[in-house]
């Protein structure tokens, strides 16, 4: 018999030996794998791969929040900020902001828990072709802790710590408190951290639930990439990417067919509004309120450190908020009607420079002319720059002289041109500046206040810092004072006759003799006409009854802090003082002689709400109600007769405003109470103007006391202030909100001065003048 064979076996053996070994190996190789996975993702978890963010972190994540500005009327005006951002609450967010996220970032969000299998599979098969893999919880996690390596294999590291941070985060907060964080903390460029500063800036939205359904695909649109997609450089492929998130909105159901195609048919609209702390409204009040805080905060501790010592609030990262007394709407109003009178004020200054050989200075020898130019390259920021690079001040001031391209501001808008900087320095001295502040007297809050034409090229602030000579709007002090001590009528005369004040008295040197404006010496005058024309002689007359230093108390009452010297030329108006000094003392005669200190920050709170600072007011009598609404009416009569008479007639053939003045006449019909002023060689132009319920000043003139006018045709306060004033009260009036009003001033009771002039002359026997009366 045959032997079998066992080959076939053998090799049946063999062959199951194989299967057997390939279906062991690869079990062993898919659990070395999981373990290997499982492994990694531990390495990551206990910070092996880089320092994982602890529970603290993860339950306060760390954000700088913006402080912010808000005004009386509720609305943002400014921010302080390293991070330009303003948190936003996932209740605030309207639907379609969320629809758009989720149907173009992360379709199936609400299914995982920070992780897509499903995407991320997909993106392994198709390397990345059809679409990444991260989720909106990924994403976020990429945001606050690892943000993002140029190196492809410390990110492949970071993508697993995201991938555990995510997970985290997933069972740390909800669906809707990660939507919101992500859209808080991601930047969207040009100073918009997070969504809600992205839709002030970009669309004027005062917050996320304002905004179109294609204005907030815009901002998503931006979320894949905001330097690719920055709507003010390629607006062409932003519209593309916004039409895209469109496209996935209707496709996941969010949109209609319908309301997808006219969507996407409208192009792309921005309304920028940048908020850098150089641009905006309001932004030399802003630079004040920084001051003011920054101050503020150093002085009050919010807390101790771990090792007892104290931590203060930073007004860059603590999301502070600020409210205001400023109104937006009048400071809007204020800034346009500045605009527009100096934009016009000033082509007719240029006109005139073409023929002056000093140009943009007058009446200076040109020793003081290098002096000034000098002076302005030591102050300018060229000069601080190359000090602090160590270079000597032959070797810094060699560069003023050599041509360079650089920005110059104009009222047609910021000019791109070659030039030195020294000429620059005499380009920008050759521009008039301005002031303007306005307060409610009652509340003493500061409803507007413009520092000056434009705070990028012009940082000095004309309302606070800025003491200027007064003139002839110092001259209701000294009237007030007369009249509450001597119970003077703007009814009683005065002569208009020269009078000299002998050396050796109210601090006079040598024998002092005023002049009038206009000359003329002879007759009388009523006190109401004697301001409305403000007379010198009668201003120093009176100021010689009373005194230099009676007068210096009563402003001292009136909250002015200036130095002011007992001398007799303050009848005149001789003393530099602040616009915002003035305002705040002429509210006094608006406040029935009370004076409040005005009110520019009313409270503070912290990101949560709880209250840091409030405000306290703090008010003082100065005069008598009777001495305060006499000098009102005295005021009434500039306005009526005097050198604001123009606020009612608007004579056009009294002077040539060619192209100067917009809008004239004003033709006012209310009350109006106020002073006009004029400082020598028409260096200041001031005007100080009240209704019952708001006073406001204006100030005009150069950086420097030689940039003027050459004559009182258009350097008269009149002309370079007053029109200003007319400008704002006019867009306020025309703001029926405001409520701004125009009631005449209240009487007090038992009103004792007669101020009917015409009653006046029936009552009195003969009208015996002040000076035989009371023996001026």
């Amino acid at each position: 018999m045959a032997k079998k064979s066992t080959t076939p076996t053998k090799n049946k053996d063999k062959k199951s030996f194989n299967v057997f070994t390939y279906i062991k190996w690869f079990w062993i190789l898919f659990a070395t794998g999981i373990v290997a996975v499982v492994f990694i993702f531990l390495l990551a978890s206990w910070g092996v791969f880089g320092e994982m963010p602890t529970f603290e972190e993860l339950e306060n994540p760390q954000n700088d929040l913006a402080t912010q500005i808000i005004s009386a009327d509720g609305k943002q005006i400014g921010t302080f900020f390293r991070e330009n951002r303003t948190p936003v609450l996932f209740e605030d967010l309207p639907d379609h902001v969320v629809e758009a996220l989720i149907a173009t970032e992360d379709a199936r969000y609400y299914e995982h828990s920070g992780i897509d299998a499903r995407g991320t599979l997909r993106a392994i098969l198709f390397l990345g072709s059809r679409g990444g893999a991260s989720t909106i919880t990924q994403q976020l996690a990429k945001q606050l802790f690892t943000g993002g390596s140029q190196n492809r294999w410390e990110r492949y590291l970071q993508k697993v710590q995201e991938w555990v941070i995510a997970t985290r985060l997933e069972r740390q907060y909800t669906k809707q408190e990660i939507i919101a964080m992500y859209l808080n903390k991601y930047d969207f460029l040009n100073q918009a951290i997070g969504i809600g500063s992205a839709s002030r800036i970009y669309f004027n939205r005062a917050n996320p639930k304002q905004l179109k359904i294609e204005e907030a695909a815009t901002l998503v649109g931006m979320l894949k990439n905001s330097s690719l997609y920055n709507p003010r450089r390629r607006p062409e492929l932003v519209e593309t990417r916004r039409n895209t998130v469109l496209a996935q909105m209707a496709k996941y159901g969010y949109l209609s067919e319908k309301e997808k195609d006219s969507l996407q048919a409208i192009p792309l609209k921005l309304d920028y509004n940048p908020e850098d702390h150089d641009d905006g409204i309001a932004t030399y009040f802003r630079q004040y309120v920084r001051d003011w805080v920054s101050d503020w905060a150093k002085a009050h501790p919010k807390g101790k450190d771990e090792e007892g010592n104290d931590m203060y609030f930073d007004i860059y990262r603590d999301g502070l908020r600020i409210n205001v007394s400023i109104d937006s709407r009048m400071q809007k109003y204020a800034e346009e009607a500045v605009r527009e009178h100096m934009a016009n004020l000033q082509k007719e200054f240029l006109k005139q420079e073409k023929t002056n050989k000093t140009s943009p200075f007058r009446d200076i020898s040109s020793e003081e002319r290098e002096r000034i130019i000098m002076r302005g390259m030591k102050n300018s920021d060229r000069y601080y720059v190359l000090k602090q690079q160590g270079m000597s001040d032959p070797e810094i001031f060699d560069t003023f002289t050599k041509k360079t391209e650089m920005k110059v501001f104009s009222w047609d808008g910021y000019k791109d041109t070659i030039m030195t900087p020294r000429d620059s320095i005499l380009y920008h001295k050759a521009y008039l500046r301005s002031g303007l502040m306005s307060m409610e007297p009652q509340t003493g809050y500061i409803k507007a206040w413009v520092g000056g034409v434009d705070y990028k090229y012009f940082k000095y602030d004309q309302v606070n810092q800025g003491a200027r000579q007064v003139g002839s709007t110092f001259k209701p002090f000294v009237y007030a004072t007369a009249i509450d001590q001597l119970k003077l009528s703007p009814c009683d005369t005065l002569p208009v006759a020269q009078v000299t004040i002998p050396a050796g008295k109210h601090g006079v040197t040598e024998d002092w003799t005023p002049k009038n404006s206009d000359g003329e010496y002879a007759g009388y005058l009523s006190l109401k006409d004697a301001l409305a024309q403000s007379v010198n002689t009668v201003s120093a007359r009176l100021m010689d009854r009373i005194g230099p230093e009676t007068i210096i108390r009563l402003a001292r009452k009136s909250g002015i802090e200036s130095d002011i010297q007992p001398v007799a030329s303050i009848a005149l108006g001789s003393v530099d003082l602040k616009l915002s000094e003035m305002v705040g003392a002429y509210s006094t005669f608006a406040n029935q002689g009370i004076y409040t200190k005005p009110v520019t920050i009313t409270s503070i709170q912290d990101s949560n709400g709880t209250i840091l600072y409030q405000f306290v007011p703090e008010t003082r009598d100065v005069i008598s109600k009777e001495a305060a609404f006499v000098t009102i009416n005295l005021m009434e009569g500039v306005t009526q007769s005097g050198s604001g008479v123009r606020l009612r007639t608007g004579p056009r053939d009294r002077y040539d405003f060619k192209n100067v003045i917009t809008g004239y006449p004003y033709l006012f019909e209310n009350p109006i109470a106020g002073k006009t002023g004029t400082t020598q060689n028409q260096s200041d132009g001031w005007f100080m103007g009240i209704v019952p319920n708001l006073c406001t000043g204006v100030w005009v003139g150069g950086e420097e006391r030689a940039t003027h006018f050459s004559s009182t045709q258009y350097g008269q306060g009149a002309t370079m202030a007053l029109p200003i004033w007319a400008l704002y009260m006019k867009k306020c009036y025309a703001d029926k909100a405001l409520d701004v009003s125009k009631e005449a001033f209240p009487v007090p009771e038992n009103l004792t001065i007669q101020i009917d002039c015409e009653e006046y002359k029936k009552t009195t026997e003969e009208n015996i003048d002040v000076d035989e009366e009371f023996g001026f």
